[in-house]
């Protein structure tokens, strides 16, 4: 089943999050109608090069042509119109960057398999369970209402002031007129009752003004508690929902919405402030004693004002964090030299504002690192699919000082992947005869000279955001704070889940936690401290816990990762356990785990039964990256072999824990049949027989017994006689010279 129709088949809470990701960057549209062919490119990687991103965006447009040819011959109006908007839209938005889409179809399929590791797992944890409180969405509501409220209370005062502007109107007229007439034609009683109607006139004008000045003074205050208590919440939220997803969590949403709100409310100010300044206006032509006009309109104006300012100065936001191309999973990890990205947004989003705005990029004044490359941009509406204010910076990278190259020496690796930076932005906006200047920051990053460096600055990210939600902290490791051991194991899950499509399930978390604790542990309000995590070395070990968990991330990346995604690999299950889990299967069951001891490596344990009817358990050496590039994994279950004492060699591995035949496990992902590769005319050049890896082990008596040096010696002359019995001598040579012939 592709990995679109699973997500299909997601309950509807799934279903709006896979919603929300979806766009005119990347249609839904083209993610439904070119499922399979979309999952079987390698939009990663192309997103890494250009070549291979251009090959790839134009056979994408091929794909199009194809499905706008059959819809045609369906006669489908609407859909051959939308597929029309969508290649011409693809075409012109990402012919002179290919490789902007293909991370964006990079993403869109990953976060698919996050989403998909979620809705599979028994218990939401307790930071997604946060996110997603029914609260927040209360609160949501809530806020739309209001601005919904206030922007109707505004448009209604627009017509109180036309009805005060228009009764003044005709005051001033019928009172000019009587200023006209002579002095004899005032004193008739026709003009004195006029001049009572003109005070009866003006008493309503007093009234009107209070009422209205009343009104403005209400929409005022209703901003000002709007903007003091529900939408600073908000924009918290949002703030730390996108934290959280950075470091692997549940896709951030509701930018789109916040900006409305913050547009309308801004809208709504403006409107304010044109109803004073008609205020004012009105004043100039007529004023009496008491008149409410010349006292409350400056108190009014100055609150105006002020809530504009920090409405604006709340509205500039990173909308994408710094991030380098090459490494879409690790943001806020830089490497100097390298280029990165990051968005910004301006949640006011106004059409004079367009192209007016101009931002300019810096790095923390510490002066040992500066910005090169184009550091000045104007937002616009263009680039944006849904028409935001926004600017994307592509081509900015940090440069280390000379000045301070001196004081690399000497420091170690943690001090560098410890310290805090921050990119900040500027700008200044004009508009309606105001000047406001604007700032924001980024998260902190963590700035790096090597790549080797990438993993322990990672577990900094991921350590800060989990910990805090202070966007900038940058002594934040002078006296790091512990963390919640539950909340650890949750993010734990999401680097799987977001890095290698699967997430981990309770029993797999539940060994983390014994790893990280040492014992059985209840973890739900454990604090685990830094210097666990990431300092201090694995009893026994010469690696931290987390170079540990990085480098099996690495190996299910680079090597392992359908096995990993079809969830064949339990992985993370302890020796001691591994045996209560075989002891009473069929002989011949085995399972799959990651290595305790050698970091990146993955080994299978079976099950056998011995004559008098004791069980037994064999573990393999463990496979690590550099073996499993010479021959998939695989491939090496399907063909792995065991000679015991001077027995027929055969295969040990019958069933996948529990019960799962090894072929309908694994029978997908072997690259060919074993009795194919040995026929001379299937590839053999030049007359050879091609060749193959076999995995072969020799199992003694006791295999319980310590390895002797005679061990390590050639087979004995009777056990290559049964081999050649019954394999072929290119595959006997092939299997005896190469490092998997294990003895």
């Amino acid at each position: 089943m592709s990995q679109w129709s699973q997500v299909q088949q997601l309950e509807i809470k799934f279903l709006e999050q896979v919603d929300q990701f979806y766009d005119d960057n990347f249609p839904m549209e083209i993610r439904h109608l070119l499922a399979q062919w979309i999952e079987s490119q390698d939009w990663e990687a192309a997103s890494n090069n250009e070549a291979m991103a251009t090959i790839l965006l134009q056979n994408l447009l091929i794909q199009v042509d194809e499905q706008l040819e059959r819809v045609s011959q369906e006669k489908n109006l609407l859909l051959i119109h939308n597929l029309k908007r969508i290649r011409k839209l693809l075409e012109g938005k990402y012919h002179g960057n290919p490789m902007h889409i293909a991370v964006i179809i990079s993403n869109c399929l990953r976060e698919e398999r996050r989403i998909l590791a979620a809705a599979s797992m028994p218990v939401q944890g307790p930071l997604e369970k946060s996110l997603q409180s029914s609260v927040v969405s209360e609160r949501q509501r809530n806020v739309e209402h209001k601005v919904s409220a206030i922007k109707n209370s505004a448009q209604m005062t627009d017509q109180d002031v036309k009805y005060l502007e228009d009764l003044q109107e005709e005051f001033d007229f019928r009172y000019k007129t009587i200023q006209s007439l002579e002095q004899s034609d005032k004193n008739s009683a026709l003009i004195k009752q006029e001049m009572l109607a003109l005070q009866a006139m003006l008493n309503t004008l007093d009234y009107k003004r209070k009422e209205v000045l009343s009104k403005i003074g209400r929409v005022i205050h209703e901003i000002d508690m709007l903007m003091s208590n529900l939408l600073t919440e908000e924009l918290l939220d949002w703030k730390r929902r996108q934290q959280i997803a950075c470091i692997g969590g549940p896709l951030h949403g509701g930018l789109d919405q916040l900006q409305n709100c913050f547009t309308l409310l801004a809208e709504s100010l403006f409107q304010v402030r044109r109803q004073l300044e008609k205020m004012d206006e009105l004043l100039t032509r007529l004023t009496y004693d008491g008149d409410p006009i010349p006292v409350q309109r400056p108190q009014l104006l100055e609150k105006v004002n002020f809530l504009l300012y920090n409405l604006f100065r709340n509205s500039f936001v990173v909308e994408r964090q710094p991030c380098m191309p090459t490494h879409p999973q690790r943001p806020m990890v830089l490497k100097t030299l390298i280029q990165f990205t990051v968005k910004l947004r301006l949640l006011i989003k106004l059409p004079e504002l367009n192209y007016q705005i101009r931002v300019k990029a810096t790095i923390d004044n510490n002066r040992r690192f500066v910005l090169c490359g184009t550091h000045v941009k104007a937002m616009n509406m263009d680039e944006s699919a849904n028409g935001s204010l926004s600017v994307e910076f592509r081509h900015l990278q940090p440069k280390e000082m000379k000045s301070s190259a001196g004081s690399k020496g000497n420091e170690g690796p943690h001090m560098v992947t410890e310290e805090l930076h921050s990119i900040s932005f500027e700008t200044q906006v004009c508009l309606y005869g105001l000047t406001i200047n604007l700032e924001t920051s980024s998260l902190p990053v963590v700035m790096i000279s090597n790549v080797s460096q990438l993993p322990n600055a990672w577990a900094s990210i991921i350590w800060y955001n989990l910990s805090t939600n202070d966007p900038q902290n940058l002594s934040f490791f002078n006296s790091p704070p512990a963390a919640t051991l539950s909340q650890l194991l949750e993010v734990l899950s999401w680097q799987f889940s977001s890095y290698v499509g699967r997430g981990l399930n309770s029993e797999q978390l539940n060994m983390l936690a014994e790893k990280l604790m040492g014992q059985q542990v209840s973890y739900n309000d454990y604090q685990l401290s830094w210097a666990k995590f990431c300092k201090e070395h694995l009893p026994g070990k010469s690696f931290t816990f987390w170079v540990w968990l990085e480098a099996i991330l690495d190996l299910i990346k680079k090597h392992i990762l359908p096995l990993w995604i079809d969830g064949y690999i339990m992985g993370f299950v302890s020796k001691e356990k591994e045996r209560i889990l075989l002891k009473d299967k069929t002989p011949g069951t085995f399972l799959l785990r990651f290595s305790e001891s050698n970091l990146g490596g993955i080994t299978f344990t079976w099950v056998d039964q011995l004559e008098n009817g004791d069980v037994t358990f064999h573990s393999v050496e463990p496979y690590n990256k550099g073996r499993l590039s010479a021959l998939p994994f695989a491939d090496i279950l399907r063909d792995y072999k065991v000679i015991m004492a001077d027995n027929v060699p055969e295969n040990p591995l019958k069933y996948l824990y529990p019960d799962i035949p090894k072929d309908k496990a694994f029978g997908k992902h072997y690259s060919c049949q074993p009795n194919e590769v040995s026929k001379p005319s299937d590839g053999g050049g030049k007359g050879y027989v091609p060749s193959v890896f076999i995995p072969v082990s020799k199992i003694l008596n006791d295999s319980t017994d310590p390895h002797s040096p005679s061990d390590l010696l050639p087979m004995s002359p009777s056990v290559y006689a049964v081999l050649r019995e019954h394999l072929s001598p290119t595959v006997i040579e092939t299997a005896v010279c190469c490092k998997f012939f294990h003895v």
